[in-house]
Protein backbone atom coordinates (compact mmCIF):
# COMPACT_ATOMS: atom_id res chain seq x y z
CA UNK A 1 0.00 0.00 0.00
CA UNK A 2 2.86 2.57 0.77
CA UNK A 3 4.38 1.74 -2.45
CA UNK A 4 1.08 2.68 -4.20
CA UNK A 5 0.84 5.91 -2.33
CA UNK A 6 4.50 6.89 -3.27
CA UNK A 7 3.79 5.86 -6.74
CA UNK A 8 0.77 7.71 -6.39
CA UNK A 9 2.46 10.71 -5.30
CA UNK A 10 5.13 10.93 -7.76
CA UNK A 11 3.12 10.53 -10.49
CA UNK A 12 1.50 13.41 -9.27
CA UNK A 13 4.43 15.60 -8.93
CA UNK A 14 5.98 14.66 -12.17
CA UNK A 15 2.80 15.97 -13.72
CA UNK A 16 1.90 19.26 -12.11
CA UNK A 17 5.98 19.99 -12.87
CA UNK A 18 4.96 19.04 -16.75
CA UNK A 19 2.30 21.60 -16.42
CA UNK A 20 4.80 24.05 -14.92
CA UNK A 21 7.36 23.70 -17.28
CA UNK A 22 4.59 24.43 -20.07
CA UNK A 23 4.79 28.35 -19.90
CA UNK A 24 3.02 30.34 -22.25
CA UNK A 25 5.55 31.93 -25.40
CA UNK A 26 6.30 35.61 -24.19
CA UNK A 27 5.63 37.65 -27.96
CA UNK A 28 7.82 40.36 -27.86
CA UNK A 29 8.02 43.56 -30.54
CA UNK A 30 8.99 46.88 -30.89
CA UNK A 31 8.47 49.97 -32.57
CA UNK A 32 10.87 52.88 -33.65
CA UNK A 33 9.04 55.53 -32.26
CA UNK A 34 10.85 58.35 -33.93
CA UNK A 35 10.29 56.36 -37.13
CA UNK A 36 6.49 55.98 -36.66
CA UNK A 37 6.10 60.38 -35.77
CA UNK A 38 7.93 60.50 -39.27
CA UNK A 39 6.00 58.42 -41.25
CA UNK A 40 2.10 58.83 -39.71
CA UNK A 41 0.18 60.54 -41.40
CA UNK A 42 -1.68 62.43 -38.58
CA UNK A 43 1.62 63.37 -37.24
CA UNK A 44 2.53 65.17 -40.78
CA UNK A 45 -0.55 66.99 -40.99
CA UNK A 46 -0.08 68.20 -37.60
CA UNK A 47 3.03 69.48 -38.33
CA UNK A 48 2.44 70.82 -41.69
CA UNK A 49 -0.67 72.63 -40.34
CA UNK A 50 1.49 74.20 -37.72
CA UNK A 51 4.31 75.17 -40.22
CA UNK A 52 1.23 76.74 -42.52
CA UNK A 53 0.09 78.90 -39.20
CA UNK A 54 3.92 79.87 -38.69
CA UNK A 55 4.49 80.97 -42.15
CA UNK A 56 0.93 83.05 -42.69
CA UNK A 57 1.47 84.86 -39.24
CA UNK A 58 4.86 85.12 -39.32
CA UNK A 59 4.00 87.08 -42.93
CA UNK A 60 2.43 89.69 -41.20
CA UNK A 61 4.67 90.05 -38.69
CA UNK A 62 7.34 89.81 -41.76
CA UNK A 63 5.26 93.26 -43.05
CA UNK A 64 5.70 94.94 -40.08
CA UNK A 65 9.53 94.20 -39.73
CA UNK A 66 10.06 95.23 -43.26
CA UNK A 67 8.55 98.64 -42.58
CA UNK A 68 10.82 99.14 -39.28
CA UNK A 69 13.82 98.46 -41.34
CA UNK A 70 12.30 100.74 -43.91
CA UNK A 71 11.83 103.50 -41.42
CA UNK A 72 15.56 102.77 -40.08
CA UNK A 73 17.32 103.49 -42.96
CA UNK A 74 15.28 106.46 -43.81
CA UNK A 75 16.33 107.30 -40.29
CA UNK A 76 19.92 107.34 -41.04
CA UNK A 77 19.81 109.32 -43.87
CA UNK A 78 17.56 112.61 -42.27
CA UNK A 79 19.19 112.14 -38.76
CA UNK A 80 21.69 115.02 -40.20
CA UNK A 81 19.43 117.30 -42.08
CA UNK A 82 16.88 117.00 -38.79
CA UNK A 83 19.01 118.17 -35.86
CA UNK A 84 20.25 115.88 -32.57
CA UNK A 85 16.91 116.73 -30.72
CA UNK A 86 14.88 114.95 -33.72
CA UNK A 87 17.54 112.41 -34.21
CA UNK A 88 17.13 111.12 -30.07
CA UNK A 89 13.26 111.12 -30.25
CA UNK A 90 13.18 109.25 -33.60
CA UNK A 91 16.28 107.13 -32.48
CA UNK A 92 14.22 106.27 -28.98
CA UNK A 93 10.84 105.82 -31.14
CA UNK A 94 12.55 103.46 -33.50
CA UNK A 95 14.22 101.78 -30.51
CA UNK A 96 10.32 101.37 -28.24
CA UNK A 97 9.60 99.43 -32.07
CA UNK A 98 12.23 97.23 -32.60
CA UNK A 99 11.75 95.90 -29.01
CA UNK A 100 8.04 95.77 -29.49
CA UNK A 101 8.42 93.57 -32.23
CA UNK A 102 11.34 91.10 -31.06
CA UNK A 103 8.23 90.74 -28.05
CA UNK A 104 5.97 90.29 -31.09
CA UNK A 105 8.28 87.28 -32.54
CA UNK A 106 8.67 85.73 -29.08
CA UNK A 107 4.89 85.71 -28.54
CA UNK A 108 3.95 84.12 -31.94
CA UNK A 109 6.09 81.36 -31.32
CA UNK A 110 5.16 80.44 -28.18
CA UNK A 111 1.83 80.96 -29.02
CA UNK A 112 2.19 77.84 -31.74
CA UNK A 113 4.69 76.20 -29.67
CA UNK A 114 1.76 75.48 -26.96
CA UNK A 115 -0.78 74.99 -29.46
CA UNK A 116 0.85 72.20 -31.30
CA UNK A 117 2.15 70.73 -28.06
CA UNK A 118 -1.27 70.37 -26.84
CA UNK A 119 -2.40 68.58 -30.20
CA UNK A 120 1.45 66.47 -30.21
CA UNK A 121 0.89 65.55 -26.88
CA UNK A 122 -2.71 64.73 -27.88
CA UNK A 123 -1.55 62.57 -30.63
CA UNK A 124 1.33 60.46 -28.86
CA UNK A 125 -1.33 59.64 -26.20
CA UNK A 126 -3.62 58.34 -29.27
CA UNK A 127 -0.66 56.49 -30.65
CA UNK A 128 0.39 54.71 -27.66
CA UNK A 129 -3.21 53.66 -26.93
CA UNK A 130 -3.03 52.22 -30.32
CA UNK A 131 -0.15 50.31 -29.81
CA UNK A 132 -1.48 49.07 -26.33
CA UNK A 133 -4.62 47.48 -27.86
CA UNK A 134 -2.70 46.75 -30.85
CA UNK A 135 -0.56 44.50 -28.38
CA UNK A 136 -3.62 42.87 -26.67
CA UNK A 137 -5.09 42.04 -30.06
CA UNK A 138 -2.13 40.50 -32.19
CA UNK A 139 -1.22 38.85 -28.87
CA UNK A 140 2.01 40.47 -27.14
CA UNK A 141 3.19 40.13 -23.74
CA UNK A 142 5.68 43.82 -24.67
CA UNK A 143 6.16 46.21 -27.15
CA UNK A 144 9.08 48.19 -26.43
CA UNK A 145 9.77 51.47 -27.73
CA UNK A 146 12.98 52.74 -29.60
CA UNK A 147 13.80 56.16 -31.16
CA UNK A 148 14.64 59.42 -29.62
CA UNK A 149 13.74 58.07 -26.22
CA UNK A 150 14.77 54.68 -26.36
CA UNK A 151 13.55 51.93 -23.50
CA UNK A 152 15.09 49.29 -25.80
CA UNK A 153 19.10 49.11 -26.22
CA UNK A 154 19.26 46.54 -28.91
CA UNK A 155 16.59 44.30 -30.65
CA UNK A 156 17.05 41.88 -33.43
CA UNK A 157 14.82 43.30 -36.74
CA UNK A 158 12.58 40.42 -36.83
CA UNK A 159 11.17 42.01 -33.70
CA UNK A 160 10.46 45.36 -35.20
CA UNK A 161 6.68 45.74 -35.80
CA UNK A 162 6.95 49.45 -36.60
CA UNK A 163 6.28 49.24 -40.58
CA UNK A 164 3.08 47.29 -39.25
CA UNK A 165 2.18 49.98 -37.12
CA UNK A 166 2.09 53.10 -39.32
CA UNK A 167 -0.05 50.79 -41.74
CA UNK A 168 -2.73 50.66 -39.06
CA UNK A 169 -2.34 53.92 -37.61
CA UNK A 170 -2.74 55.48 -41.31
CA UNK A 171 -5.33 53.16 -42.32
CA UNK A 172 -7.13 54.21 -39.31
CA UNK A 173 -6.46 57.58 -39.57
CA UNK A 174 -7.72 57.61 -43.24
CA UNK A 175 -10.80 56.03 -42.02
CA UNK A 176 -11.89 58.58 -39.35
CA UNK A 177 -13.93 61.55 -40.22
CA UNK A 178 -11.85 64.69 -40.68
CA UNK A 179 -13.12 67.91 -38.76
CA UNK A 180 -11.55 71.26 -37.69
CA UNK A 181 -12.28 71.26 -34.42
CA UNK A 182 -11.66 68.02 -32.33
CA UNK A 183 -13.75 68.71 -28.95
CA UNK A 184 -12.12 65.15 -27.56
CA UNK A 185 -8.72 66.49 -28.21
CA UNK A 186 -8.98 69.24 -25.43
CA UNK A 187 -10.41 66.23 -23.21
CA UNK A 188 -7.31 64.18 -23.61
CA UNK A 189 -4.97 67.07 -23.57
CA UNK A 190 -6.29 67.33 -19.50
CA UNK A 191 -5.42 63.93 -18.75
Amino acid sequence: MKKALVIIALSALAVSCNQTAEVKEVKTAYVDTSVLMKEYTEAKDLEAKYKAQAEEKGRQLQAEITRFKQDAANFQSQAQANGQAWAQQRGAELQKREQQLGYAQQALAQQLQQESGVEMDSLVSGVKKFIKDYGKKNGYSYIYGTGDAATVLYAEDKYDITKEIIKALNEKYKAEPKTEAKPEVKEEAKK
